[in-house]
C-alpha cells in the first residue's frame, strides 16, 4: 500500500519506512508537493492531527502523521510539542519571527535551561529517573479520511545529559545527542537504527500503527 506521511524531514521517513517496509512510502516533497501546515494544537495529537487531515486533502490516499517533542521534567515539560522552535528560556515557544536556530544552538540552551532550574531547587522526588529526568513523546495518525482515524501515542524515557561535553553520537537527529538511555548506558544518538527502532517513542508507535493496518486489512 501507498502511504504518504506528512513531514518535510527525511530522517523520519528513514526511521519509519524500516518498520513499514512492506509499504511504499513517501514524503510530500518526494513528489514536489507543497506541504507547510500551520502548527497550531495545544497537543501532539492535535497537531499530528492537523497535519494527516491537511495531506489528506492534497494526496486522497492513506496518510500517517506523527508529532513529537523532548520533554524534560524539571521544565515542566518543555519545550514539549514546541521542540523543534524552541528557542531557549527567552523563547521556548519559538521566536515570535517564526525563524529556527541552529539544532546545535537549541542543545545547548537546554542543557544550561535544565541546569538552572536544578540550581534553584527543583523538586524532583517525583520525577521517574531523577532530576535529569525527560521523555520523548510521539503521537501518531493514520487518516482514511473523513471521520476514520487510528492514533497512537508512545514515549521514550530517558535523562538529559549533564553537559554538552557528555552528549554523544552521530545517529539520530534532534536532541537524541542529549538523550542518555540508562538501560543502555549511552544516548539515543549512539544507537544502532534498529536498536532506536525497538524503544523510540517513533519506533513504537509506527508498529502500533502497522498492526492497525494489518488488522484492519486497510
Amino acid at each position: 500500500m501507498k502511504i504518504y506521511l506528512a513531514t518535510g524531514n527525511k530522517n523520519k521517513k528513514r526511521e519509519m519506512a524500516q518498520i513499514l517496509e512492506n509499504h511504499t512510502i513517501v514524503i510530500p516533497s518526494d513528489e514536489g508537493i507543497c506541504f507547510n501546515p500551520v502548527e497550531n494544537g495545544t497537543t501532539f495529537y492535535e497537531n499530528s492531527l492537523i497535519k494527516a487531515r491537511a495531506l489528506y486533502e492534497l494526496v486522497h490516499c492513506p496518510v500517517i502523521a506523527d508529532d513529537s517533542g523532548i520533554c524534560v521534567s524539571a521544565l515542566g515539560g518543555a519545550p514539549g510539542i514546541y521542540s523543534a522552535r524552541y528557542a531557549g528560556p527567552s523563547f521556548p515557544q519559538g521566536k515570535p519571527d517564526g525563524s529556527k536556530i541552529p539544532q546545535s544552538e537549541q542543545n545547548k540552551f537546554l542543557v544550561e535551561q535544565l541546569n538552572d532550574a536544578l540550581t534553584k531547587g527543583t523538586d524532583s522526588s517525583a520525577f521517574p529517573n531523577g532530576p535529569r529526568s525527560a521523555h520523548y513523546t510521539c503521537a501518531m495518525v493514520l487518516y482514511l479520511g473523513g471521520d476514520r482515524l487510528y492514533v497512537a501515542e508512545e514515549t521514550m524515557e530517558g535523562t538529559i545529559v549533564p553537559s554538552l561535553e557528555d552528549a554523544a553520537g552521530t545517529g539520530g537527529f534532534g536532541y537524541d545527542p542529549l538523550f542518555f538511555l540508562p538501560q543502555y548506558g549511552k544516548t539515543a544518538a549512539q544507537l544502532s537504527a534498529d536498536e532506536k527502532n525497538a524503544v523510540s517513542h517513533r519506533g513504537k508507535a509506527t508498529r502500533a500503527i502497522l498492526q492497525i493496518i494489518k488488522d484492519t486489512q486497510i
